[in-house]
């Protein structure tokens, strides 16, 4: 049986119409121009930055002087870079400036070093905390070490800001110098927590802007110690006071066997401490009062 049908053959429906080739052309054109619009910006970038430094791309005019004058040319502009580096350095320790009445010498050898390093920080972000080292320094020399100096200088922008945010949760001991980011703590076995479900109680840091990569970078960089830190068995029914992310809490242990569980800071990320502007971290506090309820007495 021959079936009929008065609708087109479906190759007809599927030929793009004139007007319809026409709109894919002009969409294909304009793609191809955005694609050469944007390839034009990237390089226009990177022939910025390297002009920082006093390169020059071939289609430069400059390109045609001689060797030794580009040369003379790249150093000129790196030394007024640096010398602008410095400037603004400077600026941002006057600004800084601690007046505590004191009047020690600082090191020759440690402020020629200061400024060998510190001509080659270009970040604003990062000047800003060169300033503040070295108007601390001035006011209490022997505060930062040519090491954490140099540990500084290794920082990038993001480092600093993962640090920065470490800084924020960490917690001292009253009378103890060295900051701990607490994770929770440990109970060690016993009659009581042989029944218990629960032995271990901690944080998950990462709910709080600090993720496991975070630590592991912090670890590289050589701020915090490489691994977990317990703090051995606490003594029963002696209060001790800790700060801990802008809040004053009072712990006493309830049972025996109780360990606290921390990240400790280096020496070196010790002293990097002294330079963030601390901001109170309370959702952190609240869960750490929580995790540490069970085993401690909390005020």
């Amino acid at each position: 049986m021959k079936i009929e049908s008065n609708s087109p053959p479906i190759i007809n429906k599927l030929k793009p119409m004139p007007s319809q080739i026409a709109a894919a052309g002009v969409s294909e054109t304009k793609t191809l121009s955005e694609i050469k619009l944007n390839r034009q910006s990237s390089q226009q970038r990177i022939i910025n930055w390297f002009s920082q430094v006093g390169v020059q791309s071939d289609s430069s005019p400059l390109k045609m002087s001689t060797s030794n004058e580009r040369i003379q040319r790249k150093k000129e502009v790196l030394e007024q870079r640096k010398l602008i580096n410095l400037e603004k350095i400077l600026g941002k320790a006057i600004d800084f400036c601690l007046d505590d009445g004191k009047e020690e010498e600082l090191d020759p050898d440690w402020f020629f070093s200061f400024v060998k390093m510190a001509e080659e920080i270009f970040s604003s972000t990062m000047q800003e905390l060169w300033g503040k080292i070295f108007a601390v320094e001035t006011a209490r020399p022997g505060s930062f070490s040519l090491k954490t100096l140099g540990m500084l200088k290794q920082l990038t922008q993001k480092d600093a800001q993962i640090f920065r945010h470490a800084v924020n949760l960490a917690s001292k001991r009253k009378g103890e110098s060295t900051p701990k980011i607490l994770l929770g703590y440990y109970q060690k076995t016993n009659l009581w927590s042989f029944f218990s479900s629960n032995k271990e109680h901690r944080l998950n840091l990462a709910e709080f802007g600090l993720g496991y990569p975070d630590i592991l970078s912090l670890m590289d960089l050589g701020l915090i110690h490489h691994s977990e830190i317990e703090s051995g068995e606490l003594p029963l029914d002696i209060s001790t006071e800790w700060r801990c992310a802008g809040q004053t809490l009072y712990l006493t242990t309830k049972r025996k066997g109780t360990i606290l569980v921390y990240y400790k800071f280096t020496t070196t990320g010790a002293e990097l401490c002294k330079l963030v502007t601390r901001k109170q971290q309370d959702a952190y506090v609240k869960s750490l009062k929580n995790t540490l309820s069970n085993a401690f007495n909390l005020v």
